[in-house]
């Protein structure tokens, strides 16, 4: 019953990556359309990540009231409702509205279909699920880098936004009918939202900076390495479809990686390989004629670790506090995520050169590891004596 949860909620999720690429698979639309520089678009890029930093708390707090199912729902009918608001925009701020929109669902879908898979594989090959449900994002965002591409030189840069919109909408849909809870869970009604124990808070916020990092220098890479690839005199859909090479691939490598990790641990060597291979991919970027190759490399080895990472929040946080628990650790997440694209579109402005863009992005995949470690050591560290829980 559980791999046909996930398989559910791998094809739900999926949406997501559709929507988000949207923006950057029209960014150049837009920038003859309204002028927008690539600071602007990396804004209208982080947008989507924004309403993490103010609803990540109250969304874990609202676990309490209602149930998964129906808040990824509700989260996908916003993506849904977002995307289509965007495509029907007249100017840039109504694009933008859009985004703020579709990042609201966002951040409920991502929170809670984190949460169900916690709760579904717990003790049970956590890895190997976080690895699947993570590798969706990747997947929508492959389909949209061709997909969108191809969509907006068609039919112009609102095509895009209304068959993401579509995808998501039957999205929430599919959710709304088809989930079910795991039966060992403690009844919502009866449980209590409990605040975080003292190593508990370390660990969330810790595990929140690896999974932003990380996230931070993908979208760095999206968004940015076809722009290194043009600067060489390729073509922009050839460029498109090379680097999302390394969103296909990952798909397949970050569940083998899952894997690995279930079987033998030895997570914290994973990581610090799979991060010198993402560090090497973008450094590649900048040779002339190595950007399939970069492209290889990213997917196979640099984005391998993603459900390694993801699994951190929920080894971080005990079952009864991991809703409360996921808020804080996408409120971390999310505030790494807005800020990041426009960091790396004001670096571009700044000097011309995508190479200090796609610069940013290694130095962010370079803190992952580091960051993993302190993790581990916090994780296994002895206590004193043990704390009690507050009724």
């Amino acid at each position: 019953m559980r791999w046909r949860i996930l398989a559910l909620l791998f094809a739900a999720r999926v949406g997501l990556g559709i929507q988000f690429q949207t923006m950057g698979a029209v960014g150049g639309n837009l920038t003859d359309a309204f002028g927008l520089d690539n600071a602007q678009i990396g804004l209208m890029i982080g947008l989507f990540m924004a309403p993490g930093l103010f609803l990540a708390l109250p969304a874990g707090f609202s676990g309490r009231f209602a149930s998964d199912r129906v808040l990824a729902g509700l989260g996908l009918g916003a993506l849904a409702l977002g995307g289509a608001l965007s495509a029907m925009a007249s100017d840039p701020a109504g694009i933008g509205f859009g985004r703020i929109i579709c990042g609201g669902g966002f951040l409920f879908v991502t929170l809670y279909f984190t949460k169900m898979v916690a709760d579904w594989f717990e003790g049970r090959e956590i890895a190997t699920a976080m690895s699947v449900l993570v590798m969706s994002w990747p997947f929508g965002i492959a389909m949209g880098q061709i997909g969108h591409t191809w969509l907006a030189e068609a039919y112009g840069w609102r095509a895009p936004f209304a068959v993401a919109s579509a995808w998501c909408a039957m999205a929430a849909v599919a959710v709304l009918i088809l989930y079910r809870p795991p039966h060992h869970l403690p009844s919502r009604i009866t449980s209590k939202i409990k605040g975080l124990l003292p190593r508990e808070w370390g660990l969330i916020v810790l595990a929140g900076i690896a999974w932003g990092v990380f996230n931070a220098g993908y979208v760095v890479y999206l968004s940015f390495g076809p722009s290194m690839l043009a600067a060489q005199g390729m073509g922009t859909l050839a460029a498109a479809s090379v680097i999302s090479v390394g969103s296909w691939l990952m798909i397949l490598s970050g569940t083998v990686c899952g894997q690995i990790a279930d079987r033998f641990g030895r997570r914290e060597t994973l990581i610090a390989v799979c991060m010198a291979g993402a560090v090497l991919a973008l450094m590649l970027l900048s040779l002339p004629g190595a950007g399939l190759a970069a492209s290889l490399l990213f997917g196979l080895i640099g984005m391998a670790p993603a459900g390694v990472i993801m699994a951190l929040a929920g080894q971080a946080v005990a079952p009864e506090r991991r809703a409360f628990g996921m808020g804080m650790f996408f409120t971390v997440y999310y505030a790494i995520m807005t800020a990041s694209p426009p960091m790396a579109g004001w670096l571009l402005d700044r000097t011309g050169a995508p190479h200090s863009a796609i610069l940013f992005g290694a130095a962010l995949f370079a803190i992952v590891f580091p960051v993993a470690v302190l993790f581990r050591m916090l994780k296994t560290r002895p206590t004193a004596a043990p704390i009690k829980e507050a009724a």
